[in-house]
């Protein structure tokens, strides 16, 4: 689902022992239905004193509850005038390449200048596409699925609840191909390659992700576009879509992602600061491009495909190393 999903921790006090876990959740986590928490807690990612629970497990006093939000119910941003690069948009939804550096929703540190609070203006504006003006509440932005900040790319915003629920649904089910570029540190062995790895939350580092065998199910398949000296450069499909998944999954093979610090395993990364021969800076991101994004359209059944290019400064290194 999302590559970067907030987390929320509970702790369980008197008035709450007896409660049922999806009651609990949704007397405390504002705009979800009984019926996507239960969902949530099915797939895992509502865990009770770090491990997972079922929806009609009865709370005990001091019980920690952690969740993990894979997805984001449609809420109301401040509208902020900022420039969107819309790939596609009708009534229904729209198809944003998001730009690095842009944090997809608002939250912790982070209130402002997010893609949420730029589709919150945009859509109470003209459509790009139609030239008609858009209606309802304009506010009302449905993050579907999220991409880290750094990681630039294709993303699909719902512009109704409808649509919202429908896109999640195609999501759960598997239904939605999305595929990524990265470039990775080394080269690989093979030409392609599955990692098949279950992911959970780092124990010390509760930002962090790690591969960990009583982990949620992960699954990426990776090929080579091309390769250079020390480094590779991989097209990524993600069969699953857990939290900063392909990252994680290229850094247990031993080829993390450039310019990934929170990934890099003690590895110098120099080809995301220096220019190999002048020792300029050349990206302050990871190389991670969300390059090709398809599903069926709520709405009218038709299938969907859209594909955007690398950014300049990403083109720019390729060619750097060549």
């Amino acid at each position: 689902m999302s590559e970067e999903s907030p987390i929320l921790n509970f702790t369980v006090n008197e008035p709450e022992i007896g409660k049922r876990l999806d009651t609990f959740l949704a007397e405390k986590i504002e705009g979800w239905s009984r019926s996507r928490l239960r969902r949530l807690i099915d797939d895992g990612d509502a865990l009770v004193n770090q491990r997972a629970a079922k929806a009609s497990y009865r709370l005990h006093e001091n019980d920690e509850i952690e969740v993990d939000l894979t997805e984001v119910p449609p809420a109301g941003f401040e509208p902020e005038d900022i420039p969107l690069d819309v790939v596609f948009e009708d009534e229904y939804l729209a198809v944003i390449n998001k730009p690095a550096r842009m944090v997809v929703h608002p939250g912790a540190g982070v209130s402002s200048g997010t893609l949420a609070n730029a589709i919150a203006y945009h859509f109470g504006r003209r459509s790009v596409v139609t030239g008609e003006l858009n209606v309802g509440d304009s506010t009302r932005v449905g993050i579907v699925h999220r991409l880290d900040k750094d990681t630039s790319g294709l993303i699909v915003v719902a512009k109704n609840e409808e649509t919202h629920e429908a896109l999640s649904e195609q999501f759960r089910n598997r239904e939605v191909n999305k595929k990524y570029v990265a470039l990775v540190h080394g080269s690989t062995r093979e030409n392609s390659g599955t990692i098949d790895r279950p992911m959970a939350r780092d124990r010390w580092h509760r930002t962090k992700m790690t591969v960990a065998a009583n982990g949620r199910s992960a699954l990426s398949l990776w090929k080579v576009r091309q390769r250079f000296d020390k480094f590779t450069l991989v097209d990524v499909e993600i069969k699953t879509g857990r939290t900063h998944q392909i990252r994680v999954h290229l850094a247990s093979i031993n080829h993390p992602v450039v310019g990934d610090e929170t990934y890099n395993e003690g590895r110098d990364n120099t080809v995301a600061d220096v220019d190999i021969k002048n020792g300029i800076r050349i990206i302050d991101r990871f190389f991670l491009h969300a390059e090709f994004l398809s599903f069926t359209h709520p709405k009218s059944g038709e299938p969907m495909e859209f594909k955007c290019a690398l950014p300049a400064e990403l083109t720019k290194l390729l060619e750097t190393l060549e």
